[in-house]
C-alpha cells in the first residue's frame, strides 16, 4: 500500500487524490506500528547501512532501521516527500528521496546491496517487472527483504472476503490488490534463492490478514 503503480502515480499528482492517499497512510501509521513492530524489528533491523526502499510512503519503516542508516527512498506520491524527510530526522537515518515507481527504478545496475519493501508489491501494476528491476539494481549476493499481504488459500472464508473487497480496496489504497500471489512471483523472478515465511496478521483490516515474510538473494 506504500507504492503506487504508474496509474496511481498520476493520481499522486492529482490535487485531491494524492493528498488523500498521503493522509490515509499517516492516519494508519500508529495502528500499523502496533501490529507490525515486532515483525519489522526482526526483519528490517540489523541490515546494511545503505538501503533502497521501494514505496517508502510516509517513512513508516525508518523507525525499525539502525540509526545512521542511509535510505534511498523511491516514492511516487510527491505529497509524501516532506513526511519522509521528517520521519528520517525522527529516526536518526538519512534519506535521499526520489520520485519513481518500482517498475522503473531510478538507479543503475548492481548499485545496491539491500532492498526493502513493505505492503508494496501488492500495489504495482506489473509485479514481475518490478521484481526484475529490483533484481537489476541489486549487486550479486544482494538481498530483497519484504513483508507483503497475499492471496488466501482458495476455498477459505478469507479468500471470499478478499474477492468481495477487491474493487473498493483497490480504489481506497492506491491500486492495492487483495489477492496477489507474491510468493510465486518471487520464486519466478530469477533470484538465486527465495525464503518465504507465511504468517497471519491479527488485524481489523481483514483482507490483508494473510501475509508473508520473504528474503530473496540475487
Amino acid at each position: 500500500m506504500d507504492l503506487a503503480s504508474p496509474a496511481t502515480m498520476e493520481l499522486a499528482d492529482h490535487p485531491l487524490r494524492g493528498r488523500l492517499d498521503a493522509w490515509l497512510l499517516r492516519a494508519l501509521d500508529g495502528y500499523a506500528h502496533r501490529k507490525y513492530r515486532d515483525v519489522k524489528r526482526e526483519w528490517f533491523g540489523g541490515l546494511t547501512h545503505t538501503i533502497l526502499e521501494i514505496g517508502s510512503g510516509a517513512g513508516a519503516n525508518f523507525r525499525y532501521l539502525d540509526p545512521g542508516t542511509h535510505v534511498i527512498a523511491v516514492e511516487p506520491n510527491l505529497h509524501l516527500h516532506p513526511h519522509l524527510r521528517a520521519a528520517a530526522a525522527r529516526s536518526r537515518v538519512t534519506v535521499d528521496v526520489r520520485a519513481g515507481v518500482a517498475e522503473r527504478l531510478p538507479l543503475p545496475d548492481g548499485s545496491v546491496e539491500t532492498v526493502i519493501s513493505s505492503l508494496v508489491l501488492c500495489t504495482v501494476s506489473d509485479p514481475a517487472r518490478a521484481l526484475a528491476e529490483i533484481h537489476r539494481v541489486l549487486r550479486p549476493g544482494g538481498r530483497l527483504w519484504c513483508i507483503e499481504h497475499v492471496a488466501a488459500a482458495e476455498g477459505t472464508l478469507l479468500a471470499r472476503v478478499q474477492r468481495l473487497a477487491r474493487r473498493p480496496w483497490r480504489w481506497l489504497f492506491g491500486g492495492c490488490e487483495t489477492q496477489r500471489h507474491t510468493a510465486e512471483l518471487l520464486r519466478g523472478a530469477g533470484f538465486a534463492s527465495v525464503e518465504v515465511r507465511p504468517f497471519t496478521l491479527r488485524t481489523a483490516l481483514v483482507p490483508i490478514r494473510s501475509q508473508i515474510l520473504a528474503v530473496a538473494v540475487r
